[in-house]
């Protein structure tokens, strides 16, 4: 069978769940594919309420008002031309998707076999015991629930460690003016920093993830991205190396570039079928640099910022997941064109000033990196509103790097 290049008339439309940059970019390969799609989110703030790309609703947020999301999905669902295939490109709905398979199923197109175990890949602590079951290395790993959990962990730990929430929104919910708050992760390079980091989220959110590091710099890292259909039949996948992550050292990717990795695909590629995966996910892995084994970082099971460089080594990831949900069983799919890179603008920018001050990269090595075919994941002219937040953004970065630096050659002087 020839995998179609075009939606019918006739085929369903989607429902993309979270309108962030992410979201937005996986409604914008669809509708180019003629898909109709809409998205949907509970943070309005989100580039999908303001872009030229499809029609997004604002829906309650499926973590406090459980029972509201639900019903607000069956109506959303119902005032459809047909029955829709949601996709979730945000851990949040994909935790909602698992909790309520059974409620929305009889309303949307998804994969009632995969979809526990994507809600299982979504949390830290069940991810990382999946992968020690399945054979994917990780590192030394423990899940905590209380000071005594931690204090178990930090006998013969290797340091640097690092103490993460299960779901980043976890810590997004902390109080205002928690060191915590908003991050996804926190280093400690001594038991006392670790368990100052625990102090901080104890009393509120007491379950968090302990782990030693993965050695090595940011270009050890890489993504596998893949979508896998009926019996975890791999429909298509690819590998990026990440060149630069924000936050540093410990960070997602902001710039990477497709691969040929032979190891990591069938490592990853095993797991996957082992746990019986049906859907998009995206594994992160990185070679420590101490004895070259490739370990888990982690494994998002939605479409992903990563995900999006995908599309550009010709793998569009969304457009075939979707042929797979309405049966129209697509070829398998690798990637086809490399020697580019995606930069992910807002990170990227941000992290530039702290390789230069840590002596990791020269301004000259950033210039050349730029230098070449880029695809970009927050820059599109067809979408400006987007777009201009993006660069709002990284202009603001570019004026405090420069004034910090005219502060410290005052001092200086």
């Amino acid at each position: 069978m020839v995998t179609p290049l075009r939606a019918e008339r006739d085929w369903p439309p989607v429902v993309v769940a979270s309108v962030f940059q992410t979201g937005l970019n996986l409604m914008r390969d669809l509708l180019r594919r003629d898909v109709r799609v809409v998205g949907i989110d509970c943070i309005p703030e989100h580039e999908g309420f303001r872009s030229a790309y499809g029609t997004s609703y604002l829906c309650p947020n499926p973590d406090t008002s459980p029972e509201e999301w639900v019903a607000f999905m069956i109506d959303l669902a119902r005032g459809m031309a047909a029955k829709p295939v949601i996709i979730p490109a945000a851990d949040i709905f994909v935790t909602a998707l698992g909790r309520h398979a059974k409620a929305l199923s009889g309303h949307y197109i998804f994969s009632m076999d995969s979809i526990a175990v994507q809600a299982a890949l979504a949390t830290k602590d069940q991810q990382y015991a999946l992968a020690a079951k399945y054979g994917l290395p990780i590192p030394r790993t423990k899940y905590i629930e209380s000071r005594a959990d931690l204090e178990r962990f930090v006998e013969g730990a290797r340091f640097p460690c690092l103490i993460k929430p299960r779901h980043q929104r976890e810590w997004e919910a902390l109080p205002d003016g928690n060191p915590l708050r908003g991050l996804k992760l926190a280093k400690a390079d001594t038991v006392e920093e670790l368990r100052a980091s625990y102090a901080l989220t104890e009393d509120s959110r007491p379950e968090v993830v302990a782990q030693e590091i993965v050695a090595g710099r940011d270009d050890a890292k890489y993504c596998y991205l893949s979508v896998y259909g009926a019996a975890s039949r791999r429909i298509a996948h690819c590998v990026v190396r990440e060149l630069r992550a924000y936050p540093i050292l410990f960070g997602s990717g902001s710039l990477v570039e497709p691969v040929v990795d032979t190891e990591i695909s069938t490592l990853c590629d095993t797991f996957l079928r082992g746990i019986g995966y049906v859907g998009i996910c995206e594994i992160e892995v990185k070679r420590d640099t101490r004895d070259g084994v490739v370990r888990l970082i982690e494994a998002n099971p939605r479409f992903s910022v990563t995900a999006d460089s995908a599309i550009y080594a010709g793998v569009d990831i969304g457009w075939l997941h979707y042929l797979d949900l309405i049966g129209k069983n697509p070829d398998t799919v690798e990637a086809s064109r490399f020697g580019f890179r995606h930069v992910t603008l807002r990170r990227d920018i941000a992290s530039l000033p702290r390789y230069v001050e840590r002596g990791i990269l020269t301004w000259r090595d950033i210039w050349n990196s730029y230098r070449g075919p880029l695809e970009f994941f927050d820059f599109d002219l067809h979408d400006i509103h987007p777009t201009s937040i993006t660069l709002l953004g990284c202009f603001r970065v570019v004026v405090g790097t420069l004034l910090r630096a005219l502060r410290l050659k005052q001092k200086l002087d």
